[in-house]
């Protein structure tokens, strides 16, 4: 009697060994975060800027970036962005849009002949919302907002919107903060961020 009983709690321990691993087995496996690769065609950078007598919008190349994901969340990853690419979309004169453009690449705004890339990097992921830091003109300073992630094929594909205050980066032309008596040349701080980003593995 004894011995069946002994055998009955062996059998009960190595069932319970057995679930125990091949459950710490399939986590693991759930748990891989995987590197995918920017694909810099297939995403981009779109601004939207403002001011008091009207607004601007146009794009940015991404150079190169990466996306780690686990599962279906985005734990990490960075990506670069080529400022000299930089487009105004909604100017048709070609000449004014020169200009604009020219304007927005010299030390008034982005400064691209000494900072030739923007970038971002994931420092922290809570839920939706994504904390990184976010370059330009060789300023870093931290910025949060929501991402929307999803699965389309082997792609993933992680989208936001997000305003960033110019000023923090040391972008102050026609910014009522230094220039209070500006009227109506003022372009406001905030502007506007659409963002997309296809990666692959």
């Amino acid at each position: 009697m004894k011995t069946m009983k002994y055998y009955a709690i062996a059998l009960v321990a190595a069932l319970s060994l057995n679930v125990a691993t091949a459950t710490e087995k399939t986590n693991k496996k759930a748990n891989k975060v995987v590197s995918y690769k920017v694909d810099v065609a297939k995403s981009n950078v779109k601004w939207h800027a403002k001011k008091v007598t009207g607004e601007h919008m146009g794009s940015v190349n991404i150079s190169d970036g990466a996306l780690m994901v686990d599962g279906t969340k985005i734990t990490g990853g960075s990506f670069n962005m080529d400022m000299n690419s930089i487009v105004c979309t909604d100017i048709t004169d070609a000449t004014m849009n020169g200009k604009l453009i020219g304007h927005l690449k010299s030390d008034d705004f982005f400064s691209v002949a000494k900072n030739p890339k923007a970038a971002f990097k994931i420092t922290k992921v809570e839920g939706n919302n994504v904390t990184g830091n976010m370059t330009i003109k060789g300023i870093t300073n931290s910025i949060t907002f929501p991402v929307v992630m999803k699965m389309e094929g082997k792609n993933v594909v992680a989208t936001a919107k997000m305003m960033l205050d110019r000023t923090k980066w040391d972008i102050r032309y026609n910014s009522k903060k230094f220039f209070e008596s500006i009227g109506d040349k003022a372009i406001y701080d905030d502007f506007e961020i659409d963002l997309t980003l296809t990666a692959a593995k």
